[in-house]
């Protein structure tokens, strides 16, 4: 499994504003190995919410078809000279091979 993380800070008051962006259907639902997008707010910050956006890959080889598909492409073309949005102070983009997933005891999938 491959995993992609975005870390957004962003002003307080428009993290549920940058959670929708990531849950809103695209073309990227429609790839080969994607297992899927999970998008999680704190809002307990002082000065800043966060916005994390995790997106899981069957392999590294799923993500980079992604990355280089005529979709994912096309919407940085879309993109292309405009300024982010004020509201977003920063973005942190990591990538991380998994090496184990362990359930717990009591999880629901050894019932």
């Amino acid at each position: 499994m491959f995993i992609q993380l975005r870390t957004m800070a962003v002003q307080k008051g428009y993290s549920e504003q940058v959670a929708a962006r990531f849950t809103k259907d695209g073309p990227m639902d429609e790839m080969n190995g994607l297992i899927d997008r999970t998008v999680m707010v704190n809002t307990r910050g002082r000065e800043q919410d966060e916005v994390v956006v995790m997106i899981r890959w069957e392999s590294q080889e799923d993500w980079k078809n992604w990355e280089k598909s005529d979709a994912h492409l096309q919407g940085h073309r879309d993109k292309k000279g405009q300024e982010p949005p004020a509201y977003m102070i920063s973005t942190t983009v990591k990538m991380y091979e998994v090496q184990a997933v362990k359930p717990g005891k009591a999880s629901s999938s050894t019932n």
